[in-house]
């Protein structure tokens, strides 16, 4: 699998985010950087997460994407879309309840858009612990499969704190 990347475009009031290759726990400080970054500013009608050359998404990174869209659709009233050509990403992402927060479709964006690399310094440990279970906490708020499934591991991590 390639290392994966977090790509950034605005095009007419919309923010689009590519994620590219093997995207793990290690983009998710960018991703949530940027967003909160945008969420902050306002003034978007739409975001669109572009998983066509993304190859592999962790849970941690599923959690970040459905606070993404449970953020827009409290603070304004949109419903993002999520672009998943990719079958298996579109079976994964439908096992974990993203149908009920994300509009999905299985075609491939074709925009012109100008993308940029958004990356961020890393996180220490603690904080990249914190971002792994606040993700996987929105995850469990989605379904009660998902909440049976990250419960342990929410758990554990958040034992790990004290």
């Amino acid at each position: 699998m390639t290392s994966g990347s977090v790509e950034v475009a605005y095009e007419q009031s919309t923010h689009v985010i590519r994620l590219v290759g093997d995207v793990r726990l290690n983009l998710c400080s960018a991703l949530e950087t940027y967003v909160d970054d945008i969420l902050r500013k306002g003034g978007f009608e739409n975001i669109v997460i572009d998983l066509s050359a993304a190859e592999g998404v962790d849970s941690t990174t599923l959690g970040q994407l459905a606070k993404i869209s449970i953020l827009c659709r409290e603070e304004f009233d949109i419903t993002p879309t999520i672009s998943s050509p990719n079958e298996g990403i579109t079976r994964i992402l439908l096992s974990m309840g993203f149908d009920q927060v994300f509009h999905i479709v299985d075609t491939e964006i074709n925009d012109d858009a100008t993308f940029r690399r958004w990356v961020v310094d890393s996180v220490d440990e603690e904080c990249a612990r914190d971002q792994v279970i606040d993700a996987h906490k929105v995850l469990m708020s989605l379904n009660d499969k998902n909440k049976e499934t990250f419960r342990e591991l929410v758990d554990t991590l958040e034992a790990g704190r004290r």
